[in-house]
């Protein structure tokens, strides 16, 4: 059996730079790289507003599931890494719960000393099971 693989790119310049892609299908699964808060040409949005940071990245999150015909409920793991996680965590842990809903994933949230941009507070990846029910 040959599991087929799709890759999504927004077009923006550090997926090229750094090499990698905003998402990869494999089979069923699919991988969601680590989304930042930028609008959809790349301007960086939220500097020092961590909360929309947070809303804007799950924005993103939605483009790539809207891309592959999936939804929140089919989310079986979310990984987050934010700055200064004491001052932000409560913030955080909210929006991912309202984000997420009753159908709640795995989750692992990693304070970190820095992220890729220096304004940037929140990354968050996520893998999905598009074989789950919508």
């Amino acid at each position: 059996m040959t599991v087929q693989s799709k890759e999504l790119a927004f077009g923006l310049p550090w997926e090229s730079l750094y090499g990698y892609s905003q998402a990869v299908q494999a089979g069923d699964t699919l991988h969601v790289s680590g989304q930042l808060s930028h609008d959809s040409a790349g301007a960086f949005v939220g500097t020092g507003d961590f909360e929309l940071q947070v809303r804007t990245t799950l924005g993103n999150l939605d483009r790539v599931l809207e891309h592959f015909g999936a939804t929140r409920g089919q989310i079986v793991e979310t990984t987050i890494l934010v700055r200064n996680l004491r001052e932000h965590f409560d913030t955080v842990a909210r929006l991912h719960a309202e984000y997420v809903g009753e159908r709640r994933p795995t989750s692992t949230v990693m304070g970190v000393s820095d992220l890729a941009l220096p304004d940037q507070l929140v990354e968050i990846g996520a893998v999905v099971r598009l074989d789950l029910p919508r």
